[in-house]
């Protein structure tokens, strides 16, 4: 299959992110909050300040960030069922990954014995809602820890980086950017990326779902996917210089 033949969602090339946006201060109580959307995949994003750390981090001086991760039931073409007590292992998967994706924003964690958590929930979920939440939550901790400057809490920012993350993937075998959920169900192969500043890599899963990929292929995707990323990192910060 050539590139032509790929007919894409928003009449995008294979190498093109959906429209992405980022609405700030879109929950008025949290301490920072960000409304991302990646196409028609909308989350909302929260990052609350605490008093206090886990008791094993106590007496240490150093603060904690830690993610939760929540669909809600109609955010899919079919309900389904809230998760009340014990999550399901596929959330479970995607909080750890969002907590030591946005950890990766502040290495040291010395901003005092505070926690920020970050609530990541998808408002509607056509595909990426990860990379989504990642990049997302990147935008309402750096405002979360604006508000503690500005209240005093600490003297300065702790963010030292940026996070983003986006969905690649072989489909119909063509390596295509920020796959939406047509795409992904059917992809031979599945990956999503996690980087620092558009430079670095905090994370990188990658599958062969109904395929398998060699170097060159992964090369590829590892091209597209930071291309991607640079994009996300700027529009992050022309969001959050508005």
């Amino acid at each position: 299959m050539t590139v032509p033949d790929l007919a894409r969602s928003h009449a995008r090339t294979p190498a093109a992110l959906r429209p992405v946006t980022f609405e700030r201060h879109a929950a008025p109580h949290a301490e920072g909050s960000c409304l991302v959307r990646f196409g028609t995949t909308t989350v909302l994003c929260t990052a609350s300040v605490e008093d206090g750390v886990p008791s094993w981090r106590k007496g240490k001086g150093l603060g904690w960030l830690t993610a939760e991760y929540a669909m809600l039931p109609r955010a899919t073409h079919t309900r389904s069922a809230r998760e009340r007590g014990t999550v399901g292992g596929r959330t479970q998967e995607i909080q750890r990954l969002i907590g030591r994706s946005v950890r990766a924003m502040i290495p040291d964690m010395a901003f005092g014995e505070f926690t920020i958590k970050v609530d990541c929930d998808v408002l509607v979920a056509d595909g990426g809602t990860r990379t989504a939440s990642i990049t997302g939550a990147c935008v309402a901790v750096v405002d979360a820890c604006a508000w503690m400057v500005r209240t005093g809490r600490v003297p300065a920012s702790p963010v030292a980086h940026h996070v983003a993350a986006v969905s690649v993937g072989i489909v119909d075998g063509t390596p295509v950017l920020d796959l939406d959920y047509a795409e992904d169900v059917r992809a031979g192969v599945d990956m999503n990326v996690v980087m620092l500043d558009g430079a670095r890599y905090v994370e990188v899963q990658g599958t062969g779902e109904h395929a398998t990929f060699d170097r060159h292929e992964l090369d590829r995707l590892l091209a597209l996917a930071g291309d991607g990323i640079a994009t996300l990192d700027t529009l992050q910060r022309a969001a959050l210089a508005r």
